[in-house]
């Protein structure tokens, strides 16, 4: 049976103020937006943001109590968040965004994955709140 495809994305950032208990980074409507979709299992959270926290672990700008590894397998087993693959769509689609949009290429995955999953994805980036704004992606501020 295939999973469910995401109504919300989470941002990298937002996954781990989410994982760490960091609610009061959060805006009283995305905490609700992010309990409704767990509780429907349409929370996703996209391969690329396994990689982001690997990198900033790695590097040293963030912390974990543990291996990545066992944070990366206990956060992905929180009820009602899926992992979203990386898919060829998502891939090519990363690559051909409509209009401007000079972000890192995380960035664009994790924007090529809303649009390709049909997701809203929930940010605090601004410069990705602006590629929103000209009609290019559904998101919603965190």
């Amino acid at each position: 049976m295939p999973m469910p495809e995401p109504a919300l994305l989470l941002d990298t950032h937002c996954w781990v103020w989410m994982q760490f208990g960091l609610t009061g980074r959060f805006a009283p409507a995305s905490l609700r937006a992010i309990e409704r979709a767990a509780h429907t299992g349409e929370l996703g959270v996209s391969v690329i943001s396994v990689w982001e926290v690997g990198m900033l672990e790695a590097k040293g700008r963030l912390e974990l109590r543990m291996s990545c590894a066992d944070w990366i397998r206990a956060a992905l087993a929180t009820p009602g968040l899926s992992l979203v693959p990386m898919s060829t769509e998502i891939a090519i689609e990363s690559s051909r965004l409509p209009g401007s949009y000079p972000g890192d290429p995380a960035d664009r995955i994790l924007i090529a994955t809303a649009r390709v999953t049909g997701a809203k994805l929930m940010t605090k980036d601004g410069k990705m709140l602006d590629y929103s704004r000209q009609g290019h992606a559904r998101m919603v501020a965190a």
